[in-house]
């Protein structure tokens, strides 16, 4: 378990430098890897508890997606425009 796909996201260069495809493919990885199973169960333990800072990051960035998106339809709706309005005449 010390390729470079399980690095700890909570590690110095971590979740702050995954990508949310990152960490979404490095959970899924661990997932693979837990569902496979022949684990002892400290090393499941690790990496259930790997995989819950993934999801956290993974987390993270959904909701800044969605507070983006948020502030982007609201500044598009305080400028005038109707909801479902649009730019282009088609």
């Amino acid at each position: 378990m010390t390729d470079g796909a399980d690095a700890d996201p909570q590690a110095p260069g971590g979740p702050e430098t995954l990508s949310y495809e990152q960490a979404r493919d490095k959970l899924a990885a661990v997932v693979k890897r837990l569902e496979a199973g022949g684990l002892t169960l400290e090393q499941s333990l690790e990496l259930w508890e790997r995989g819950e800072r993934l999801a956290t990051v993974c987390g993270e960035w959904l909701d800044g997606a969605r507070a983006r998106l948020a502030a982007a339809m609201a500044t598009r709706d305080d400028s005038g425009k109707a909801a479902g309005e649009q730019d282009a005449p088609f």
